[in-house]
């Protein structure tokens, strides 16, 4: 019987749709499910939920739940981590409201940026413990990883413990392909793509659209066509022109087509990510580009709020959840499971240490690449060079997530400084001084959060 371990599994709504895809497999309908969390009440709504997901699949799996977290690992073939350190109070409001008071503006705050770096420090000591815990707990375990900050978590992860199995997990490689394909109005099944870089900053290399013994169809000239009438605000006739409310902000795609129009190819994280990587986006004093790119401001912060909102309503009430429709989603964990358990082998988007993957990325960062997986495991494919410019371009961001797992490792404070310096969006608003300053202050305002820095 196959055993997954989700630690974190009070994130009941990622839980719910992983579990999901999980019992959509035939394969899967009796494997063994372990629930760990710290918060015993979350973890109690999550296992109810399972029980409602599995009576819907017709599945009968033997779930478990667990605060002990050595238990909970002890036989799994596979362990997912879906982790928040400080949660939405008080870590995530820190990350937002120092920062604001020296006007410094964010969107998402947990990848990079100083939002990004103080969710590394506080997370990959815990990621570290988890580590150690399944190395001598379950060794042969495939560890599905999918807490951000990605990289920086990966490089620490894979430094402290080079033999451990794990893999980085994201669903934006896949899910914009499928954005993509939606906005040339063609089906994502018919499309096939070649994708690499760093998690969030990945480029398709290639976007084709397959064809039935004739070459393939290179779609880049139609999404270039599609980039100047989105970033002139064209009168559209695609997905393309719909705004897409979440929450009271409008997420909308004008800083990624503005990046495919630069740079010539498309970036596979959202607008709302990216604006806060790059230097160009989010600037003090210029809200006329703020608006011209529609960045929602602040927008982590609107989601936590409704998701807080989704959570109380769900503890009150699970009727909801009887009357909607259950299917596989796109996520990988369910389909690397199938691949290594059933040896269905399937190729995916995973981030690994850079064993020679990219020729011109460092040797220690995290690359996100094509990976086989079957039965064997799995199996990071050899990508070669990047165009310069884009390498260039990732480059300027993996020297904060480098510096981030340095940070946390050795823990010597001046790393943080370092990487707060080096971070595109902080350098290109703020001086030394209040980059000092500001860092301080959020090191104080997190505390035992935080380990001692020296």
């Amino acid at each position: 019987m196959i055993k997954l371990t989700i630690i974190g599994a009070g994130s009941t709504v990622f839980t719910k749709n992983i579990v999901t895809d999980l019992l959509s497999v035939e394969a899967f309908k009796n494997m063994e499910i372990a629930l760990q969390d710290i918060d015993s009440v979350r973890l109690k709504a999550s296992h109810e939920l399972l029980n409602v997901i599995s009576e819907k699949l017709n599945a009968s799996p033997k779930i478990t739940s667990h605060t002990d977290r050595r238990k909970s690992l002890a036989g799994s073939d596979f362990v997912q981590t879906t982790i928040q350190v400080g949660g939405y109070k008080p870590s995530t409001v820190i990350d937002f409201e120092i920062p604001s008071q020296y006007g410094l503006k964010q969107t998402i705050a947990d990848t990079l940026g100083i939002g990004g770096i103080m969710r590394a420090l506080r997370t990959i000591p815990v990621l570290l413990d988890i580590a150690k815990d399944v190395m001598e707990v379950c060794p042969n375990a495939i560890w599905l990883q999918y807490v951000n900050p990605m990289c920086a978590n990966m490089i620490a992860i894979n430094n402290s413990f080079p033999d451990i199995k794990t893999l980085g997990l994201c669903h934006s490689v896949q899910g914009t392909a499928e954005m993509l394909a939606k906005d040339l109005g063609e089906n994502i099944e018919d499309i096939s793509y070649l994708c690499a870089g760093i998690n969030h900053m990945a480029f398709y290399k290639t976007f084709e659209k397959k064809s039935n013994g004739g070459a393939s169809e290179d779609l880049y000239p139609r999404l270039k066509n599609l980039a100047d009438k989105i970033v002139n605000d064209e009168k559209l006739s695609s997905r393309s022109e719909e705004v897409t409310p979440y929450s009271n902000k409008i997420l909308h795609e004008k800083v990624r087509y503005e990046i495919l129009r630069r740079f010539g190819y498309f970036v596979t994280e959202s607008s709302e990510h990216f604006a806060e990587y790059v230097p160009w986006f989010i600037k003090q004093n210029r809200q006329d580009v703020i608006e011209k790119y529609k960045i929602p401001i602040e927008e982590y912060i609107d989601r936590c709020k409704i998701s807080i909102k989704l959570w109380e309503k769900l503890k009150k009430d699970m009727t909801p959840i009887h009357n909607q429709p259950l299917k596989r989603s796109n996520e990988y964990a369910s389909f690397i499971m199938d691949g290594v358990a059933n040896n269905k082998e399937v190729t995916i988007n995973a981030n690994v240490m850079n064993n020679d993957y990219i020729d011109n990325l460092p040797s220690n960062c995290c690359v996100e690449v094509p990976c086989i997986i079957n039965s064997d495991g799995y199996a990071p494919q050899k990508f070669g060079r990047l165009p310069e410019h884009l390498a260039a371009l990732m480059r300027t961001n993996v020297n904060v997530q480098i510096l981030m797992a340095e940070a946390a490792i050795t823990k010597k404070r001046e790393h943080i400084y370092h990487a707060a310096l080096l971070d595109p969006l902080t350098a290109s608003n703020l001086t030394i001084d209040e980059i000092y300053s500001m860092t301080d202050k959020m090191i104080e305002a997190h505390g035992n959060y935080l380990p001692q820095y020296h």
